[in-house]
């Protein structure tokens, strides 16, 4: 979600960028998607096949203006692009000033971009303490002057997941692309090649009250006791995003019972998802489960 920032950084040839600064109704992606453009290639994708193809076009052209050059263009989708979406998309479109990028040293996620149309170039800094601002779709295009302020990066929500195994390796293979932070734990020396923090058995239960409010946990570890440890402490505790375990039915009746004798009580109790998955996938294949549960995950939205 922030490729773009390591494409400018790395460019040797010229190149152009195509920012979505605002939509409206249906459009492919939202604001603050970008994607870099070359003479012969690009990288990212702001979608909508016809959009991306006369943005591309777009881009390419103002390649042959002098670096910094930059253009706000407004795309209705419907029939003069082949597309029946009906909403609007507003774009800005700059020939990169290799000169002007001073600003990437401070770039991170989380941080605040403001950019404002200059002459002859986009000019860029970077704060923490700038506030948002958006960008309409429709109206006036925003000309010399206009400032937009945005926070780098996809919000992503914390997924706290136990267990290195199977599962967990393709879950973690998946989870960097999509708008999640993984805390990976298993209590499994072996298992710290594949990226898990191995954290003692006897503390794991630390690990799960430490977690935020917005985390999502999935639980799926080698262990069915330490499943139902790392479970009773998930539910015992303030309310979670999301509790996933990992298992059939049989498993979760039993997890069941044995909570109610421990004390958890039935809205806690009703808050633990298992199965984990998205319902009606039935495929028991690591990267099938790793799947489903991601795509169950992403229904939660942005914390």
């Amino acid at each position: 979600m922030t490729d773009w920032l390591a494409g400018l950084s790395e460019a040797e040839s010229p190149r152009a960028m195509i920012t979505v600064l605002a939509t409206e109704g249906s459009a492919p992606r939202g604001s603050g998607t970008r994607m870099l453009v070359t003479a012969t290639g690009s990288s990212g994708t702001i979608g909508g096949g016809q959009l991306e193809y006369r943005a591309v076009e777009q881009a390419r052209a103002l390649l042959g203006h002098p670096p910094g050059s930059w253009r706000v263009q407004d795309y209705p989708l419907g029939p003069l692009l082949g597309q029946c979406c009906g909403g609007r998309v507003r774009l800005l479109v700059e020939h990169v000033d290799p000169e002007a990028l001073g600003w990437l040293g401070e770039a991170a996620e989380g941080r605040r971009l403001v950019s404002t149309l200059t002459v002859p170039r986009v000019e860029r800094r970077v704060c923490d303490d700038a506030v948002p601002v958006s960008v309409g779709a429709r109206g006036e295009r925003p000309g010399v002057g206009a400032q937009f302020v945005e926070t780098i990066g996809q919000a992503r929500r914390v997924v706290y997941l136990f267990g290195a195994g199977h599962v967990g390796q393709a879950i973690a293979r998946h989870a960097g692309a999509l708008p999640l932070r993984l805390a990976w734990f298993d209590t499994r020396a072996d298992y710290a090649e594949a990226g898990a923090v191995i954290v003692e058995a006897d503390s794991i239960e630390r690990c799960v009250e430490d977690a935020p409010a917005e985390a999502a946990m999935l639980i799926l570890t080698h262990d069915h006791a330490l499943d139902y440890r790392l479970t009773r402490a998930a539910l015992a505790r303030s309310p979670l995003a999301f509790v996933g375990l990992i298992g059939s039915a049989t498993k979760r009746a039993r997890f069941l019972h044995r909570l109610e004798g421990d004390g958890i009580d039935a809205d806690a109790r009703a808050r633990l998802t298992c199965p984990i998955g998205v319902p009606g996938i039935l495929g028991k294949e690591p990267e099938v489960i790793a799947i489903a549960a991601l795509a169950q995950l992403l229904q939660l939205g942005t914390p």
